[in-house]
């Protein structure tokens, strides 16, 4: 079967090929294969160059020799990697029945490796509909998408040479998360890396990373997203606004080209690839944050790209009252239908994919409760695809974390299947709450810290699945939050409706900058507070970006849209807030140090060593005395060093904290240490740079110790 010739320099033998979805590499050319359960007939198109608006060759596959089941193949001779290809479909156009087929369309392959070309929302052949018809998305465009220059590109990602790659395969309860994003972390020039905001520049940036001391770092979205404008503009400098975070994905293989450096099309996946063999050489895990919710085709008046125009029914939960309407549980026009075989099978792909030919090794999934929701939206948890993720024994070994709450208003934080970690949101509330000097805290601070058992002491969880963290990209930096009472999203062209309210922050006399130097040392001795309660806590802890050097956003809580001053790190602040960067250093080499804050099991409240001294106990200005009250804002605890905890090879020292986050100082009785221990000081945050942390412990001859107002103290018997 030979198929139809374009010209008379292009010729292609066709064979029947085999039901498999995506490209197939193979000896003498490309097997394709694409998943479509309603179409009437198919159309493969190759192209020479992504940029060509007429194809070099195209196939109308045939229903009976191209087709087993659902999935439409064919198998093209002399067919080579770089060459472009889409896919049309027909089939009916029925908005309000779900179905949205439209041949005028060359679709992108969900399993595309790499994606040529820029998508420009405001290029109008890309939409379904005739964006002019008073009828909207339920008249029917005519015009070719094919001029809009965005094509699948064949490509094999498995030529690259990983000579001696390994993971390092850290245990959960050892890794400090370091969140950051690939253009936001180095395109600033004071960056002083030569590749800018790329994933080169991100690779100039390990010494960094190392000397900090984190291990494993959290990339925001780097699957294909569109780079597009949004409907907004910066009321102050009338510049348009980008959604540059990339939490809109176009599909769920392809490396974003927008982190490359260079115009080559492809080298974003060799790009990428240097950079995960350069920090697991470093000792440094690769963990992605995956949007596998919802698309960049957003709602019914979107554009057709792929998924809609390949079978709009299976690959989106569609209103079950009027299907020409999405179910919008992502927050943002629509939601991948995760209950579906196809749409499980393609995601499960897709990780084996990140996992096996990138050597990524974790995942973050953005708003991850809706993969645990049925087709009606009903959550079902152990029954959803998370647990098939989970179970996945291709992905055995893979961090796993969840976001676990999303648009709908479902909240699941500790109701993921065993074997997933997830972001606490509870204990950056409660710390937040806490340091600012909330009443009723305490005894929920409490348990946060002994790594929320409350939400994850069932079906095996441990400590080091509650993902511990005080910011996040979402949210304020961790300097707005001692130094805004309120969110300024201006810029964002939203009259400041955007973002949370649920700030839980302070000033401390003034909103904003200030050269007030009681104030500067309050609000760096405030996030000094911060770093301790985190690296204290059981659990796993999370810092994002620049937090270590007082990183500002100048108070704008959704910084989605600004490619600019607002969220690019400013890498001169870690000269003036150096004292910060070396506290953060240091309190993070202490948790490294010390297998006590990185238990592998709960609390028990109990003597488990023989030694006279329960692996926790809580404490108040007399030992054994903590005031959980209303109107407490003090908590003191000691952990015993003396358990056993897997991967120790010794015991422990003793390590006892204090956090007053009360407005005046208080004074503390310590608790005695058995066997002739003594008492050092390691940390008190009331204390200028260097002595806030000892790098050689002081002892304490007092039996008290009096912590400052809004200060903590950390010591260890020796």
């Amino acid at each position: 079967m030979e198929g139809t010739k374009i010209s008379e320099k292009t010729k292609f033998n066709i064979s029947k090929g085999f039901p498999v979805l995506g490209t197939s590499i193979e000896k003498g050319g490309v097997n394709f294969g694409v998943f479509s359960r309603n179409a009437t007939s198919v159309i493969l198109e190759i192209y020479e160059n992504y940029y060509d608006e007429e194809p070099m060759f195209k196939y109308v596959l045939d229903k009976k020799e191209n087709r087993t089941g659902n999935i439409w193949h064919v198998f093209v001779e002399q067919v080579r990697a770089g060459m472009s290809f889409g896919w049309r479909m027909n089939g009916p156009y029925k908005p309000e029945k779900g179905f949205r087929f439209n041949k005028n369309k060359l679709l992108l392959d969900p399993y595309a490796k790499v994606i040529g070309g820029t998508l420009d929302f405001t290029e109008e052949s890309i939409f379904g509909y005739n964006k002019n018809d008073p009828k909207k998305d339920l008249s029917f465009s005519t015009l070719d998408s094919a001029r809009s220059q965005v094509k699948s590109i064949i490509w094999d990602s498995r030529e690259y040479n990983w000579k001696n790659d390994e993971h390092p395969r850290y245990k959960l309860n050892d890794i400090i998360i370091y969140e950051l994003h690939v253009r936001l972390y180095t395109i600033n020039p004071n960056s002083h890396v030569e590749h800018r905001g790329t994933y080169k520049g991100i690779a100039e940036k390990i010494n960094y990373l190392k000397d900090l001391g984190v291990n494993a770092i959290e990339l925001m979205p780097i699957f294909a997203f569109p780079l597009n404008d949004t409907p907004n503009v910066n009321p102050i400098t009338c510049e348009k606004l980008k959604n540059i975070w990339g939490y809109n994905p176009v599909n769920f293989f392809a490396v974003t080209s927008n982190y490359r450096y260079g115009v080559k099309i492809g080298e974003e996946i060799i790009q990428f690839q240097d950079l995960v063999f350069e920090l697991h050489k470093n000792g440094i895990e690769v963990i992605l944050d995956v949007v596998f919710n919802h698309t960049a085709e957003g709602n019914e008046l979107g554009p057709t790209l792929n998924f809609r125009g390949l079978e709009n029914s299976v690959y989106y939960l569609l209103n079950k009252d009027n299907p020409r309407y999405y179910e919008n549980f992502s927050g943002t026009g629509n939601t991948i239908n995760s209950s579906h075989y196809v749409v499980k099978q393609m995601i499960l792909d897709s990780l084996r994919y990140w996992v096996s030919e990138m050597h990524v090794d974790g995942f973050r999934f953005d708003l991850a409760s809706i993969l645990g929701r049925d087709s009606k939206g009903n959550w079902i948890g152990d029954l959803s695809l998370l647990k098939d993720i989970a179970d996945d024994p291709i992905l055995a070994g893979t961090k796993l974390i969840a976001e676990g709450w999303d648009a709908a208003g479902g909240y699941y934080v500790g109701d993921f299947p065993t074997g997933w970690a997830e972001w606490n949101g509870k204990f950056r509330d409660t710390v937040r709450r806490f340091v600012r000097g909330d009443n009723g805290v305490v005894s929920d601070l409490a348990t946060r810290i002994a790594g929320s058992p409350d939400l994850f002491e069932k079906r095996g969880r441990k400590p080091y699945h509650s993902v511990n963290f005080i910011t996040s990209h979402d949210g304020f930096t961790m300097w707005d939050l001692v130094s805004y009472n309120n969110k300024h999203n201006e810029a964002n062209g939203e009259n400041n409706r955007d973002g949370t309210n649920a700030n839980y922050s302070f000033n401390y006399g003034v909103e904003g900058d200030t050269n007030d130097e009681n104030i500067i040392r309050l609000r760096k001795q405030q996030i000094k507070n911060f770093i301790t309660i985190l690296m204290v806590s059981q659990g796993l802890p999370m810092i994002l970006m620049g937090d270590e050097f007082c990183r500002t956003q100048f108070g704008n809580n959704n910084a989605y849209c600004q490619d600019n001053h607002i969220s690019w790190v400013d890498w001169s602040r870690k000269l003036k807030f150096n004292d910060i960067f070396n506290f953060t250093k240091n309190m993070i080499n202490f948790r490294k140090s010390h297998c006590a804050l990185r238990r592998d099991r709960f609390f028990t409240g109990r003597d488990l060593s023989g030694d006279g001294i329960a692996d926790i106990t809580w404490h108040g200005v007399k030992p054994f005395k903590p005031d959980f009250g209303y109107y407490s804002h003090s908590l003191a605890f000691m952990i015993s060093g003396e358990d056993y905890i897997q991967g120790c090879k010794e015991r422990d020292n003793d390590i006892y904290v204090v956090l007053n986050s009360f407005i005046k100082d208080l004074q503390f009785e310590i608790p005695k240490l058995p066997n002739g221990k003594k008492w050092y000081r390691v940390v008190d945050t009331s204390q200028e740079s260097p002595k806030d942390f000892l790098l050689e412990p002081s002892i304490i001859q007092d039996k008290h110790y009096t912590v400052h107002s809004r200060s903590s103290i950390v010591l260890i018997s020796k």
